[in-house]
């Protein structure tokens, strides 16, 4: 028995561990999980691994959809919300071939690894750190039904504004309308969520950073997590989410992650703030350079802005995700970066002073991305714009130190724009996709097979009537 399985299998007897749960990551990014009694998981498990039907995650056609899946003990861990002692671990996917089972090409978590192995292999850096914001509304209630006849939504929270009329249980204290960021009790009514969802994130290896109430007064909350190297953290963004999701199930309440879940409210994003090393040392730092940032940082932000559009396609991969990139609430419509600047797609920020610390934050992303190909995609651009020093100020990215929103159509005329919809993110991705796949990071395959299923995605939803339509041309 291998020295990391003993040691699993020892933390099982001391926990009364009586069953193995493996969780694998499909290919929009949702966690699917097969579970079997722990005296299963064997050597065996971990050299042949359990087979299972890939069509069905989204990865392979049908005629070659058997696949198996190999644990990875390193992820292994208790699950806090399993009703029997249940030790959880990530499945990596493997393609069934002779003489021996290789990794499928497509698995998200290969993609990332393949990533990294390529900024290494380029000899750009040895690590990317990052720190996702975690943005998200908690409900109390939500209700859905799309048919042909018919179709709605509703949410409910009780600190929402929209109950100061309620005529029982209605003790005051509503949060106003976009009004909600760092709300203190008793408007804030979700305080003591976040600090159970936050210790068992704490629980699960995930370090917080801090916790508060967001703009958006109907429930919107953000938890920001620590830095971490890039699977690490795409590993840790999927556990987080169904930390999340599941500590406010076990209240009674609901969590989405949805970009915009109602209309004139802030909306989530996933902010992801990234850094550079080498050696230990960092890379984005420069006393002399432009907001401290060092001539590598610049062309690592010249390439995220040269690709952004592209970009979308893998961040911003929802119908949903262009309801929440407009103008108005602190999410970014144009492409540019600046100091202190929240209207802006790069920010950086101006409290991050030192070598360690200095860093800026993609904004555009949005909480609906498969981390893994998100986080990755970003790396992919930024040693893009490494390799071929492209200047962010030369090719008129900025930076913009001023509100972006409020620019003149002379102005705005100067100025490149991030998508408006998914289908003009696919088809920025469909034109702009050689970065992705140097290095055979991102496979061809992998990404028709993405820009094929989000076209049907945007077709079902462009094809559906919506009640405003009735509201603006039902008696026309």
């Amino acid at each position: 028995m291998s020295e990391l399985l003993a040691k699993v299998k020892e933390m099982c007897e001391k926990n009364a561990v009586k069953m193995a749960d493996f969780m694998m990551i499909d290919l929009n990014g949702r966690w699917r999980h097969l579970t079997m009694p722990i005296d299963r998981l064997t050597e065996d498990t971990l050299k042949s691994g359990v087979g299972f039907d890939g069509s069905n995650y989204g990865f392979a056609p049908i005629e070659k959809s058997d696949m198996v899946f190999i644990p990875d003990l390193k992820s292994a861990r208790l699950d806090p919300f399993a009703e029997v002692a249940t030790l959880s671990m990530i499945g990596d996917v493997y393609v069934i071939d002779l003489p021996d089972n290789r990794r499928f090409d497509q698995d998200p978590r290969n993609v990332a690894i393949h990533a990294e192995e390529y900024m290494r292999s380029a000899g750009i850096a040895d690590e990317m750190r990052i720190g996702p914001e975690f943005e998200f509304h908690v409900f109390d209630h939500v209700s859905y039904a799309v048919r042909g006849h018919s179709s709605k939504f509703a949410v409910d929270t009780e600190q929402a504004e929209w109950n100061t009329g309620m005529e029982e249980d209605n003790l005051g204290y509503k949060v106003p309308h976009k009004s909600g960021y760092h709300a203190a009790p008793p408007l804030d009514r979700l305080g003591g969520f976040r600090d159970r969802a936050t210790i068992l994130m704490e629980q699960q290896g995930i370090d917080v950073k801090y916790h508060h109430h967001e703009v958006g007064g109907p429930g919107q909350v953000e938890i920001e997590v620590e830095f971490g190297g890039m699977l690490e953290m795409a590993d840790k963004t999927m556990l987080a989410k169904y930390i999340i999701k599941n500590a406010a199930i076990a209240e009674g309440k609901t969590v989405t992650f949805m970009p915009k879940p109602m209309f004139g409210e802030a909306g989530n994003g996933l902010h992801v703030h990234m850094h550079l090393f080498k050696g230990g040392k960092p890379l984005f730092y420069d006393p002399d350079g432009y907001s401290q940032l060092s001539k590598t940082a610049l062309h690592f932000i010249g390439g995220l802005l040269k690709h952004v559009r592209a970009l979308c396609g893998f961040t911003n991969p929802s119908t949903n995700s262009y309801k929440r990139l407009v103008p108005g609430y602190e999410a970014p419509v144009t492409i540019g970066f600046a100091t202190s600047n929240r209207s802006s797609v790069i920010r950086i920020p101006a409290y991050a002073k030192g070598p360690d610390k200095k860093r800026f934050e993609l904004r555009s992303p949005d909480g609906t991305c498969n981390p893994y190909y998100a986080y990755s995609a970003i790396l992919m651009a930024g040693i893009d714009g490494i390799q071929n020093e492209i200047d962010p100020q030369k090719d008129g990215y900025g930076p913009y130190d001023f509100n972006l929103y409020n620019l003149s159509k002379k102005e705005q005329a100067k100025i490149k724009f991030l998508p408006q919809s998914l289908g003009e993110a696919l088809d920025a991705l469909e034109k702009d996709n050689d970065f992705l796949t140097r290095g055979g990071v991102f496979p061809k395959r992998l990404i028709e097979i993405w820009i094929e299923n989000k076209r049907k995605e945007a077709a079902r939803y462009n094809q559906l009537p919506h009640p405003v339509e009735y509201e603006m041309y039902f008696d026309l």
